[in-house]
């Protein structure tokens, strides 16, 4: 009966580590996203033609870790609804904002490209449990 206690508490430890670590690439994916975003012209003139790749891998990677490791039943739909709500803010063309469109336009862009492959990594799960239900 120990034993299984054990077992079950290192599962759980290991499952919260996972979670833990899911959480911290969210919140860089979004820090990373805005930052990049606000100063892309720069970090491009910095780092060359090669900047995009590097930052669409790297979002595009700590995207799958959110999506893979994050989140629980609970946090599926609201996830869902606010991946499907930043999708769309994504493509308005908030370049006719004089300023603030020049601005916000490539943050979202980033934040996009970050949160579509957990979206999709979720929404599988979650097809996938209503077709083993």
């Amino acid at each position: 009966m120990a034993k299984k206690r054990g077992l079950k508490s290192s599962f759980s430890k290991e499952k919260l580590e996972l979670h833990r670590l899911a959480h911290y690439a969210f919140f860089a994916g979004i820090a990373l996203a805005i930052i990049i975003g606000i100063f892309h012209k720069v970090f491009d003139s910095l780092l060359g033609v090669e900047a995009s790749r590097v930052y669409v891998t790297t979002f595009v990677f700590l995207g799958t870790i959110v999506g893979l490791f994050n989140l629980t039943a609970k946090e599926t739909i609201p996830f869902l609804t606010a991946a499907v709500a930043l999708m769309l803010a994504g493509i308005v063309n908030l370049n006719l904002v004089y300023g603030v469109g020049d601005v916000l336009r490539p943050s979202l862009s980033n934040i996009v490209v970050f949160v579509v492959p957990g979206a999709i990594i979720v929404g599988m799960k979650t097809i996938w449990r209503l077709a083993s239900d």
